[in-house]
């Protein structure tokens, strides 16, 4: 029996490309929902230290959860995982907890896919995922509120509600995020998204938890600064400061989300998280420079949800093609991924002047019975 398991086995080399965390996540969701056993030597191989992380490891035992799967090397500094899934049944009530500040939009990442079909209609499944909400390596709670999970609906027609019940900041964690997952019985829609047409307004928040107002306010006018100074229209530009009370915020921290709208509905994004070494000014500029990059290629998305929409596109059923950016390490290990994980093939067209189509045939996924 244990050798017919090991032929059965994916082997997915956690070296490959961005050789991080990203791989276990793609790799171990898509385990999960197509119930393939997976084998992952080299884990988080291009990181220092390399093996796993208390979030890895949270994230990795919250998919077990969903799925009944048997797991080894499922532990802090492992760089070898095994991960055999069994049945997904829906919805779940679950909890995440890392016990640090690890990212709880990477524990959604790894566990959505999981939670989005059934087989037959059945209510939202429920996570409360803890630890830091505004961290650095990772999408800030806010971007995944306001770019990701807007995208979900709008082109997947999921409506993924999301709630922040406390920030946590490193490095002490402590926030707290509810989500409610709705799922579907009919594959997801493929995605058409090649122009992204005219800038209708930039809107933004600079926040600090557990500091002095007036840090929000550095961040957001050296923000507006820089936009400005890249030649976007002061009548476009709306940036709030917003200081949480001390039941909103564990700790102290804080960071600035900006956001492009577009008159075709696109969402691009630029953020960056305060850090100590860092001031005001240099944060407000980080994030407006990194928009400001995002905008200038003309793709519909941007550098972080490119390839957070892979393993979705990969899933649907019929040809998706988006316009995005310069593609990211990210984004090639999430295809490399997804096209030996589910057999979706992908095309990139990747034009002289910074833009690439990226152009996938998905397997029309559902969940059986």
């Amino acid at each position: 029996m244990a050798s017919t398991i090991a032929h059965s086995l994916v082997h997915i080399d956690g070296s490959f490309c961005e050789g991080g965390g990203q791989i276990l996540r793609n790799a171990v969701a898509l385990s999960a929902l197509l119930s393939k056993p997976i084998s992952i030597p080299n884990v988080r191989h291009n990181r220092r230290p390399p093996g796993l992380r208390k979030q890895h490891e949270a994230g990795i035992n919250l998919t077990a959860a969903i799925c009944a799967a048997e797991t080894e090397g499922v532990h802090l500094a492992s760089t070898s995982v095994t991960f055999k899934p069994g049945k997904i049944e829906l919805p779940k009530t679950l909890t995440a907890d890392p016990g640090t500040a690890g990212s709880t939009t990477l524990l959604l990442q790894v566990s959505l896919p999981c939670l989005l079909f059934a087989p037959s209609p059945t209510l939202p499944s429920k996570l409360t995922l803890r630890g830091g909400t505004n961290a650095s390596q990772a999408p800030q709670i806010d971007y995944t509120q306001h770019v990701f999970l807007p995208f979900m609906k709008r082109h997947f027609g999921v409506d993924i509600a999301l709630k922040i019940i406390q920030r946590g900041y490193f490095p002490k964690g402590g926030g707290v995020v509810f989500c409610s997952v709705p799922s579907v019985t009919e594959p997801l829609p493929p995605v058409t998204l090649t122009e992204r047409g005219p800038i209708q307004l930039i809107r933004g928040e600079a926040r600090v938890g557990g500091l002095p107002f007036i840090l929000a306010e550095r961040m957001k006018n050296a923000a507006r600064a820089t936009l400005l100074a890249g030649g976007l229209s002061p009548t476009t530009i709306r940036i709030n400061a917003v200081r949480e009370t001390q039941e909103e915020a564990f700790g102290s921290g804080g960071g600035i989300l900006l956001l492009a709208e577009t008159n075709n509905g696109c969402v691009i994004g630029g953020s960056s998280v305060s850090t100590k070494n860092k001031t005001p000014e240099e944060i407000g500029n980080e994030a407006a420079e990194e928009l400001l990059r995002n905008l200038r290629h003309d793709g519909c998305v941007d550098e972080y949800l490119q390839d957070q929409i892979i393993i979705f596109i990969a899933l649907a059923k019929g040809r998706s093609t988006v316009k995005t950016g310069p593609l990211t390490d990210h984004t090639r290990t999430a295809i490399k991924i997804a096209e030996q994980m589910t057999g979706a093939t992908f095309h990139l067209e990747e034009n002289p002047s910074g833009f690439v189509i990226i152009s996938c045939d998905g397997i029309g996924y559902t969940s059986s019975l």
